[in-house]
């Protein structure tokens, strides 16, 4: 097994994650606007196309996302932080949780999509998305997770990307930038890059932010988790946002402004007394010396 995070004792504390890795501050990016009637008109067929992207039928979603999977998996691998395999325990953990979400989607909200929740074995804090369904969760957020409802929290609002076809918006967006869409279409080459691109390298824009946050405020809910978990591993981010290894930042933005936006939405709507799953934290630390490694010490 790869040696970049299983093999490595691991301590139930953020200087363990300082020491390990690295942080890239970024900038805030604006929230790109929506392509009206006016655009289609002066772009043509440039733009009608990006529209058909953003149309795509589930089964074309998945079946792209599913070569889009295959080249992220590639980079993670040549990069020393790959996928680690369906049946490890901590993968198992996680899709247990992402499957429980999945099972409450409405109609509207699943759109035909399967999803599939794996772990990357990286200890830097991060997680991501890309179209047809697929979510990935760092090992190292695994970690800086104090409980269930926190981990739940991160993984319902990578869900909210792909409901909300945030992914396949970038990309057409993208490829509009680029000047590389024409009445033909993108190649399959150019929609897997985009992709891979979008899910590893750009930013999230505030409105897709605030928009996955509401989703997986929601899911949280529905799932019955306290919703205070995804505000408490918000308010982390935003404290721990000038510490190394928070490799999230890059691509989700702005995590103050979110804790309050978070906080409000609780705050119209009480939590209720069958949300209240997921916040033992001992119960989690156990948990996860169980399935990253007997070497974490819970107190």
């Amino acid at each position: 097994m790869n040696k970049t995070f299983w093999s490595r004792p691991p301590r139930w504390a953020y200087g363990f994650l300082a020491l390990l890795t690295s942080f890239t501050i970024f900038a805030v990016q604006p929230q790109a606007q929506a392509i009206s009637i006016w655009d289609i008109i002066r772009g043509g067929a440039r733009v009608l196309q990006g529209i058909q992207l953003g149309n795509m039928s589930p089964e074309r979603e998945m079946a792209v996302g599913n070569q889009i999977d295959g080249q992220i998996k590639q980079d993670l691998a040549r990069n020393g932080t790959p996928v680690i395999r369906d049946n490890h325990p901590a993968t198992l953990y996680v899709a247990e949780i992402g499957q429980r979400m999945e099972a409450i989607l409405t109609p509207e909200e699943r759109r035909e999509i399967d999803f599939t929740f794996q772990v990357v074995n990286d200890p830097n804090v991060n997680a991501f998305a890309t179209m047809g369904g697929y979510v990935y969760i760092n090992a190292g957020l695994m970690l800086m997770a104090d409980t269930e409802a926190e981990l739940a929290g991160v993984i319902g609002h990578e869900m909210g990307h792909i409901i909300e076809k945030h992914a396949i918006n970038q990309m057409r967006e993208r490829a509009v930038q680029q000047g590389i869409l024409s009445a033909a279409g993108l190649d399959q080459a150019q929609v897997v890059q985009l992709g891979v691109d979008v899910a590893l390298n750009l930013p999230n824009s505030r409105g897709d932010e605030n928009e996955s946050d509401e989703v997986g405020l929601s899911l949280l809910r529905r799932t019955g988790y306290n919703p205070n978990g995804m505000v408490n591993f918000m308010t982390k981010l935003a404290q721990q946002g000038g510490g190394r290894g928070m490799t999230i930042l890059s691509t989700h933005p702005n995590p103050g402004a979110r804790v309050e936006n978070l906080k409000a939405m609780i705050a119209a709507n009480p939590p209720t007394a069958t949300e209240t799953a997921g916040m033992d934290t001992l119960e989690y630390c156990l948990d996860m010396k169980g399935v990253i490694s007997d070497r974490i010490q819970c107190q």
